[in-house]
């Protein structure tokens, strides 16, 4: 049931005087349910429940934290349909897009907890002692990861599962023994109430730490900004704008204690198109990045906003079909008014840059909240001079850049900002041939994709979601997969410390059976 109150812990609070409704862009009108912005008293509450419940979270097993995880997952498949029409009537996205997504998020939670259940994640290293070394005794020292501490997690605006409540953010801190208070995404509050109420359920179910998770709404921005300048918070998960993320990331440098926010941001995924691939599969790859500019009206951060080639007749004749194909779909509802109003302000201003060209834009009257999908077509030269075309424009967007020669070409992927992804569509024998484009390419992104489409990110260990700036904060790390539970951690060393004192990670009989290096060697024996 939707309440519209603040979760502190295992406890449900109204007390802020700020309130608001979130909104059905596809009925164009507010949804029924008032939600109440935290007080500042309520995020101190949920900040000083995170630091204490951090004291025992930090050293429940992997087994148990595994329960807890798999407990979150049961429960939100309980909410059942509940939850769909929550999601439903907050973004205006399909019901198969909403099951989808609710399996996403699902399979991240047991994916995290098959991850700490086995427990090697953790990287234990030792170097045993050799006391008879010279001229200087060895001493035993003994490293793993450990967990930074209480965690703030920003809902996503255009995921409100997958990338929010209890998403991959949430469930990779819950893994790695971190407390998280999630500020809810005003755009979907209801529904990440729901799945705050699964989470609660599944802590007390679990006999997890009161303030292991807390959840509290937001009107505007002031929650957040509180959360991140509190000084026992030690973490920040972001999914979002460049704006927003780099707003996040000046805070928390600016704090007495700096702390890390690992934000995901901006991205228009470059697509490289190379000539015989042009020539060759042109028609077809024309169709298929029609589809992909316009799946989910583009709300996607890997959507491709930038397509780049070498310009000639087979360019032109993929324009040509791709402007063609583009205006046949019929335009979706994007996931609120301001959404939408960022999109045509975007789009306004890139359009207003001198010597860009609309190649096609939906034609038709567009229902409210409804998008009209664009393609714009510009000369290399010009686009390397004006760094306003390489901005993202959210939604059903995308830029042909007709460049002069390959080395143009070169010259322009060199200078792209850093990137979620890279496609390069080629024959084969292009690769080689092009192989200094390719090389400049994987420079700026964080994956890099053969004659494929990049919307879409696979959830599994290889997956690398992030970038070097602005596309993440921090290209070391990926938002996506296990491996993303190593952005809430830190390495911790223990030096001479008797065996029976040592977390069971590190105990010379291995009494978790992990993966452990020893002495420079991989094993699951003890020692």
């Amino acid at each position: 049931m939707i309440t519209g109150k603040n979760y502190i812990g295992n406890q449900r609070s109204a007390n802020g005087s700020t309130t608001y409704k979130t909104f059905n862009p596809k009925l164009n009108l507010e949804n029924e349910h008032i939600f109440f912005e935290a007080s500042e008293d309520e995020i101190n509450n949920a900040v000083t429940l995170a630091s204490e419940a951090f004291k025992t979270f930090k050293k429940i097993s992997g087994v148990k934290k595994a329960e807890f995880l798999n407990a979150i997952a049961d429960e939100i498949l309980v909410l059942d349909d509940a939850l769909i029409k929550a999601y439903i009537s907050e973004t205006g996205l399909p019901e198969g897009r909403a099951k989808g997504e609710r399996g996403r998020t699902v399979g991240q939670l047991r994916s995290f907890a098959k991850l700490v259940s086995e427990g090697s994640w953790v990287e234990a290293t030792i170097d045993t002692s050799d006391l008879n070394r010279t001229p200087i005794p060895k001493q035993d020292i003994r490293k793993m990861l450990v967990p930074l501490g209480p965690v703030v997690v920003f809902g996503a605006s255009n995921f409100p599962l997958a990338y929010s409540t209890a998403g991959g953010d949430t469930a990779a801190a819950f893994a790695a023994g971190c407390p998280v208070i999630v500020k809810s995404h005003p755009m979907h509050a209801g529904t990440g109430e729901l799945v705050a109420s699964a989470i609660q359920k599944a802590a007390q179910k679990t006999g997890m730490p009161n303030g292991v998770f807390s959840n509290l709404n937001s009107a505007d921005i002031e929650v957040g900004v509180q959360l991140v300048k509190h000084p026992k918070i030690k973490a920040v998960g972001f999914t979002g704008s460049i704006h927003g993320g780099r707003a996040l990331f000046d805070l928390a440098s600016k704090r007495p204690e700096p702390i890390p926010v690992f934000a995901e941001m901006g991205s228009i995924n470059p697509v490289i198109l190379f000539p015989e691939a042009t020539k060759n599969q042109g028609e077809e790859l024309a169709k298929t990045y029609a589809k992909s500019i316009t799946l989910g009206a583009g709300q996607f951060c890997t959507n491709p906003g930038l397509i780049l080639g070498i310009e000639g007749a087979a360019l032109d004749a993929f324009i040509n079909i791709l402007s063609e194909e583009i205006i046949k779909i019929e335009p979706s509802c994007m996931l609120h008014p301001n959404i939408i109003g960022n999109y045509e302000r975007n789009k306004t201003t890139a359009l207003q840059q001198n010597d860009l060209n609309i190649a096609a834009e939906y034609p038709d009257d567009v229902m409210i909240n409804h998008a009209r999908q664009t393609i714009t077509t510009v000369e290399g030269k010009t686009f390397l001079k004006n760094a306003t075309l390489h901005q993202e424009v959210f939604g059903p967007f995308s830029m042909v850049v007709q460049c002069e020669n390959a080395q143009e070409l070169e010259t322009i992927v060199s200078n792209l900002e850093g990137q979620l992804t890279g496609t390069v569509l080629a024959e084969n024998e292009e690769v080689s041939k092009y192989s200094s484009i390719i090389e400049a390419l994987q420079n700026r992104v964080g994956r890099i994709i053969f004659n494929g489409v990049p919307t879409g990110v696979e959830v599994c260990p290889a997956m690398l979601h992030g970038g070097p700036y602005p596309a993440s904060t921090d290209s070391r790390f990926t938002a996506v997969g296990i491996h993303s539970i190593k952005r809430w951690v830190r390495p911790f060393s223990f030096q001479s410390w008797p065996n029976d004192l040592l977390p069971d990670e590190l105990k010379n009989e291995n009494p978790l059976g992990i993966s452990r290096l020893v002495d420079g060697v991989q094993t699951n024996n003890a020692i």
